[in-house]
């Protein structure tokens, strides 16, 4: 990537009248020089059964390479058209609620021949059509990519073969995942009941963890095909999104973004925040950061806001505040969901940069200074590396099996409410994260590793989780770790089984915590921050050091958090739910003991400081103030250059962030 991109999804077969001259007329006055067609329109390029009409992509490539604008295409297929259901029902994924009906987008079995016959059908014929096009820069696989639930007869017949296959007898599994329990026990393999009704929670995740590679084939099947087309010059991408809470909140519980990523050129994603006086850029920064950990490199913010619904047009500043946030994280693209308003449909009201009389607006008239900035300083700001010193291992299996085996029967807390409250605290306090997972070789490239709830994994993982520590490292980890086997069936020894030996400690007894606190205060939060909830673990150390006990008529005796001394490193453990205030003390104490508290620490949420180096090997530093007062700093590093005032900067000087603003500064 040689320039920073700024973009937006372009759809000239959603437009009420024709205006592609005006549209590009505007993007090029907001600076926009990448726009992405055609994923979501495949009952236009095909309106009949193999017959194909490009009319439509042929008018705006044309039109874009005149203007100087690239284009990525997507491939038209996570939605199908009318005439393929009409003629083959059995396209349409069977899941736990019954068979599909026609409607929405996503609603096929990616695992169906007759789908994927038609799938690979367009996609090389639209492929094939504009792969030598000058506009084409690369190309998007699907959108949005699941597995949709799909779990009819052919799923599960699928899945029996990946069992046995994985397995090899059914008394293995029957071992593996406790089958003989209320008469589960399967004596042969035509038996194998489906999935769907089961109330084996082992086995339910096993085919969640199917159902996920599912995904991952599915991905990879697409990108192979795109790859016979593309040139050396054009890349393959995919838009990744994230556990959906009316915007992007965790892990993604259905697709396995490492293994995913692994045949794509770039890792794309779709990043969508609260705004106004909730905008605190912690879900740009935790799905820039998961994004980045894909590839390890530089990767792509697919679709974002610009302004939807009430509560996502931005202040004043704060769309320029969210795209140069997401360049701090390493993205290499901005673009938005999308250009243009649409006038009827589902998204009606997820506005684009332009309204739905398509005339300039605050918002556009705003992105037209960022793509003024992005193009100016795109030499200083494109391919920005990071390295980081703490990691965050997350845990698609622990993540399912925590959905079986929830915390407690009142409690809709899960398992990414477990990553979130300790990534964001570390956020707050200016810790750089990286994201790795269970199969990742390149943990010892890290000094600190928070680990959430990693409730299943198997004993080669806990064991290097302990050889980690043993060499030095130090790991912080949740509740509900290291309870269960990779197969989700807990282990026989006390708990916290395998990394006792690291953490110094023991417990066989849990409860639901209800008005509990931790004695003395030790971490001296404010008298309403110190509570525990949800769940908590009654801990016995036998090396460790106490950090807290619990403060309860009965259960006071117990440990609540202990850290223990383990050959050169230091294992934290946290039994229980914490208060965010807690847990923003125990991480505190952590990264200090691993060394890594440092100047950019002294600063805290809402001025957020982040930083790498740029292709020409400088430092760069990114300051963002995420509130609606002024904020100011003492700026502690190298002198330097205010990039977007072009001011000199010296070490020591007091800067100020304007409300909702952003400085950033090339080191010297």
């Amino acid at each position: 990537m040689q320039k920073l991109l700024y973009g937006v999804a372009y759809y000239d077969e959603y437009m009420p009248y024709d205006r592609l001259e005006k549209d590009i007329g505007m993007m090029k006055d907001a600076g926009i020089n990448v726009v992405r067609i055609a994923e979501s329109t495949w009952s236009t390029h095909e309106p009949q059964n193999g017959v194909f009409d490009f009319t439509s992509v042929n008018r705006v490539l044309d039109a874009m390479h005149e203007a100087g604008i690239k284009v990525i295409v997507g491939t038209p297929t996570y939605a199908v058209p009318t005439w393929m259901v009409k003629e083959h029902p059995d396209v349409l994924a069977i899941t736990p609620q019954g068979p599909g009906r026609y409607g929405a987008r996503q609603i096929m079995d990616i695992t169906n021949p007759t789908y994927l016959f038609y799938a690979e059908r367009i996609i090389r014929k639209l492929i094939g059509h504009v792969k030598d096009h000058p506009a084409v820069i690369g190309y998007q696989t699907d959108n949005e990519t699941k597995h949709y639930n799909t779990s009819g007869p052919n799923v599960q017949l699928a899945f029996v073969k990946y069992m046995r296959e994985k397995f090899e007898t059914l008394e293995r599994v029957n071992a593996a995942f406790g089958l003989d329990y209320w008469s589960n026990r399967i004596n042969s393999w035509e038996d194998f009941p489906s999935v769907v009704g089961t109330i084996n929670g082992s086995l339910g995740a096993e085919f969640a963890k199917f159902q996920r590679k599912l995904v991952t084939d599915f991905l990879t099947w697409q990108v192979a095909i795109v790859n016979e087309y593309k040139h050396n010059d054009q890349f393959v991408t995919q838009n990744f999104d994230f556990e959906w809470r009316g915007y992007s909140y965790g892990i993604q519980p259905k697709v396995d973004h490492f293994e995913a990523a692994k045949a794509f050129d770039l890792a794309g994603v779709d990043i969508y925040h609260p705004s106004q006086d909730d905008l605190t850029g912690i879900e740009i920064s935790f799905g820039g950061d998961v994004a980045r950990s894909m590839k390890g490199s530089n990767y792509l913010v697919i679709e974002t806001e610009a302004q939807a619904f009430v509560n996502w047009v931005p202040y004043p500043g704060q769309l320029r505040l969210q795209a140069f946030s997401h360049l701090a994280s390493g993205a290499n693209m901005v673009a938005y969901w999308h250009w243009h308003s649409i006038h009827n449909s589902f998204e009606t009201y997820w506005k684009g940069l332009l309204s739905h009389d398509f005339e300039p607006n605050p918002v556009y008239n705003e992105a037209k200074t960022i793509g003024r900035d992005f193009k100016r300083l795109s030499p200083q700001l494109v391919n920005l590396q990071k390295k980081n010193k703490v990691a965050v291992l997350v845990s698609n299996e622990s993540l399912t099996a925590i959905e079986w085996f929830k915390f407690n029967f009142a409690s809709s807390k899960n398992y990414n409410d477990v990553v979130r409250m300790m990534y964001d605290e570390l956020y707050k306090m200016n810790i750089g994260c990286d994201f790795v997972h269970p199969a990742s070789e390149n943990l010892e490239d890290y000094t600190l590793l928070v680990v959430p709830a990693l409730y299943t994994a198997s004993d080669s993982l806990l064991e290097r989780l302990n050889e980690f520590v043993k060499n030095g490292g130090h790991i912080v980890y949740s509740f509900k770790s290291g309870f269960t086997d990779e197969n989700v069936k807990v282990r026989t020894t006390r708990q916290p089984g395998m990394i006792s030996e690291a953490c110094g400690i023991t417990y066989s007894m849990f409860v639901e915590p209800k008005n509990v606190s931790l004695k003395g205060d030790p971490f001296e939060v404010e008298a309403e921050d110190n509570y525990i909830e949800t769940w908590m673990e009654l801990i016995t150390p036998t090396t460790a050091e106490v950090l807290a006990y619990y403060d309860h008529p009965h259960w006071g005796q117990y440990a609540a958090i202990t850290q223990n001394h383990y050959g050169k490193g230091i294992a934290t453990y946290i039994g229980c739910m914490t208060s965010p205030a807690i847990m923003k003390k125990v991480l505190e104490h952590a990264v200090k003991q691993a060394d890594l508290w440092g100047a950019d620490q002294n600063l805290e949420f809402p001025l957020i400081t982040k930083s790498g180096i740029n292709q020409s090997g400088k430092v760069v530093r990114y300051y963002f103030n995420y509130s609606d007062c002024p904020a100011s700093f003492e700026y502690p590093h190298n002198d330097g250059v205010e990039l977007l005032t072009e001011a000199a900067i010296q070490s020591e000087q007091a800067v100020e962030v304007d409300a909702w603003g952003v400085i950033i500064i090339e080191e010297n």
